[in-house]
């Protein structure tokens, strides 16, 4: 199936690091005017880690290192959240570690760090750790089947073990859906929803039968907090709705091809966010059941907006695999991605 090119094509800005790039994200505002990324850098020829600030100039646009902090272990998962007046970054490790960094908004240097050493979250590496949007609430997940919830105090960190399947159940996503409730996701396309108003475990869950595969992403909607979205192998996208429990709403994958959706990729999707940046038609008047824009990145290198019953739009194509990216809250315009080939891009879409 063709895929379209925007109307416009997007401006593309490539900024080569000489290392590999493990995660970017976009940092929360310091001020009203500078803009920062947060970059997880790996190093092998010196097998070193590192997370760097890097601030962000316009006319031209150019990214330039601002601090960096060294990591004991390669990183395995980033985020970035704003608690109180400090944006924070959140960093896991292919050590099972699990480390907190807060930025400080004057100069946009990392100025202290909260840690939870290996082995006390995880016994394997931590394959994805998700932020309450208030930033101090956040959750790791690990193939060794466990689920903790990290909580930033005064004190430093507190950690607590929310569920342990002793290894019969692997977890490789996860996301916050409410302050009480998130999804996971897994193997065999599998994911759960979790209450910890209900203790215990899941309290429900769907498994993907139709295929073989591994979630790798995930995403949660505010106003539409029923509705999972999530990415894995295969170019697979699919939404989980709860009102309709085991009745997948396919977007994209080798099984989209039975029914009209479009598939942009067949290789693995390794981020996939709801797209602000698209206004699909009349969304105030659309129906909840109606899945809303979304953009995806891919093993094969592309970056593309989909949407329910619409071909996909490409907006990046690269020769080598694009590992994730995020949107700018503030300027949903503006995506930043990091490349395997040792470059971050930014897109800036018109």
């Amino acid at each position: 199936m063709a895929i379209v090119s925007p109307q416009q094509q997007p401006q593309i800005h490539r900024f080569p690091q000489f290392k590999y790039i493990d995660g970017v994200r976009w940092l929360p505002p310091l001020s009203a005017f500078g803009r920062f990324a947060v970059v997880a850098l790996f190093d092998s020829d010196s097998d070193s880690s590192s997370i760097e600030i890097h601030s962000l100039t316009q006319n031209p646009l150019d990214m330039a290192p601002q601090s960096a902090w060294t990591s004991p272990s390669r990183i395995s998962s980033l985020k970035t959240s704003q608690f109180y007046q400090n944006p924070l970054v959140f960093a896991s490790t292919y050590t099972g570690s699990l480390h907190v960094l807060s930025v400080e908004p004057m100069d946009a240097s990392l100025d202290s760090e909260l840690s939870v050493p290996e082995k006390i979250l995880h016994d394997r590496p931590i394959s994805c750790v998700d932020v309450m949007d208030s930033g101090g609430e956040c959750l790791t997940v690990a193939e060794d089947g466990r689920v903790n919830l990290v909580s930033v105090g005064e004190s430093g960190l507190n950690y607590r073990r929310i569920f342990d399947s002793n290894g019969l159940v692997s977890y490789t996503a996860a996301k916050w859906a409410s302050p009480t409730e998130f999804a996971t996701g897994g193997c065999g396309f599998s994911l759960q929803w979790w209450d910890q108003r209900k203790p215990g475990g899941a309290v429900c869950q769907f498994k993907g039968d139709w295929a073989s595969g591994i979630v790798h992403c995930m995403d949660i909607h505010p106003s539409r907090k029923h509705t999972c979205l999530a990415g894995g192998s295969f170019g697979t996208v699919f939404a989980w709705d709860l009102r309709w429990q085991q009745q997948p709403i396919i977007l994209s994958g080798l099984e989209g091809s039975k029914t009209s959706n479009f598939s942009p990729c067949e290789s693995e999707v390794w981020e996939v966010r709801y797209d602000p940046y698209i206004k699909s038609g009349n969304i105030g008047g659309m129906s909840s059941s109606q899945i809303l824009p979304a953009m995806i990145c891919s093993e094969d290198g592309i970056i593309t907006s989909i949407e329910q019953g619409k071909q996909p739009v490409e907006l990046l194509a690269e020769p080598c695999a694009i590992n994730g990216f995020d949107i700018d809250h503030q300027h949903p315009s503006e995506v930043i991605c990091n490349l395997e080939w040792e470059s971050v891009a930014i897109l800036s879409r018109p």
